[in-house]
């Protein structure tokens, strides 16, 4: 039989998976909790905008500046990783500063680690807003990563972007290179792949994964746990009706709403000639208005109300036809 552990070696067995969970979770970051992507308020004009260097509306450089790859405001090591000596010293400000990053426009300590790492490893490298193409450098606001795509987004559209990111570009959810149901989607193509068309030779499928997208590498997830839809037309194919030409669908649809400005021109015309000759019968008015109180008088001479309060109810009659 094997021996049983003891408690000093079930305490070191699970300090050393923990241990690995953490060297692991530092390696996958959130990108909203990244230091290179936190938030941050200026100390001039008190506005809130992402971590970087400068300030993005006044341009006045931070008291406390933070670092771009670990977070720190106040150096305190000892050791020997700081690249200039401070043996005694904590140091703040524009003292701790080595670098300014290239991509995410924030400090870098003068840590040698930060300052070898960060560049390389920068999660804003690439960061470009799928939505509005703007990169960190055209914006003050912070980057996020859409939860179904994964591709970048700035804070005005985040959210817009993902109330309709789970559309597929297509009017079925069947799978785009045959006629069955889908069951993988990829929600950068925005298409559906069945068992068989979702296996690709060029990217390969990790283990206890779902399989990648054979268009773009991206990892697919199952259709029936995503509350995915079709793409919605705002007019159909049989809205538009047949022209005489034979066009129909989209084809008669432009080519009413082509013949719909043209005719909005028309009505403008027609439109300012109506409201001259509405001033003109409002002048003839003015000129007989003692005609038109006349007509008016008459109109109404016949009209009976019936029984009201001003008739006294009980001692009202109406007139016998």
């Amino acid at each position: 039989m094997p021996k049983k552990k003891t408690g000093a070696r079930k305490k070191a067995e699970n300090r050393r998976e923990r241990e690995k969970q953490i060297r692991a979770s530092k390696a996958n970051i959130d990108l909203a909790k990244h230091p290179c992507n936190a938030s941050m308020e200026c100390d001039k004009c008190q506005r809130r905008q992402k971590n970087r260097a400068f300030c993005y509306f006044c341009n006045s450089v931070q008291k406390l500046p933070i670092c771009a790859q670990c977070g720190k405001t106040k150096c305190m090591m000892k050791s020997s990783d700081c690249v200039i000596k401070h043996a005694g010293v904590y140091s703040t400000g524009l003292a701790m500063v080595g670098a300014i990053c290239d991509f995410c426009e924030a400090w870098v300590c003068h840590g040698r680690k930060c300052l070898s790492t960060h560049a390389c490893i920068c999660p804003l490298a690439d960061a470009e807003c799928i939505e509005c193409e703007r990169s960190v450098w055209d914006h003050g606001g912070r980057m996020f990563a859409c939860s179904f795509c994964h591709n970048f987004l700035c804070e005005d559209d985040q959210f817009e972007h993902q109330a309709s990111c789970q559309v597929l570009e297509a009017e079925t959810f069947k799978c785009v290179s045959c006629n069955r149901l889908g069951q993988h989607s990829c929600l950068r193509c925005k298409a559906c792949f069945c068992d068989d068309h979702v296996r690709s030779k060029v990217f390969k499928q990790e283990k206890g994964k779902e399989p990648p997208c054979p268009k773009c590498g991206h990892e697919t997830q199952q259709t029936k746990d995503l509350s995915m839809s079709t793409r919605s037309l705002k007019f159909g194919r049989q809205t538009g009706g047949e022209d005489a030409d034979g066009a129909s669908g989209y084809d008669a649809y432009w080519k009413n709403l082509s013949s719909s400005k043209a005719g909005d021109a028309g009505d403008r015309e027609d439109e300012c000639d109506e409201y001259e000759a509405e001033e003109d019968d409002e002048y003839d008015n003015d000129e007989g208005g003692k005609d038109s109180d006349t007509e008016t008088t008459d109109v109404f001479s016949n009209l009976s109300l019936g029984r009201t309060y001003a008739s006294g109810y009980a001692h009202y009659e109406e007139p016998e036809d």
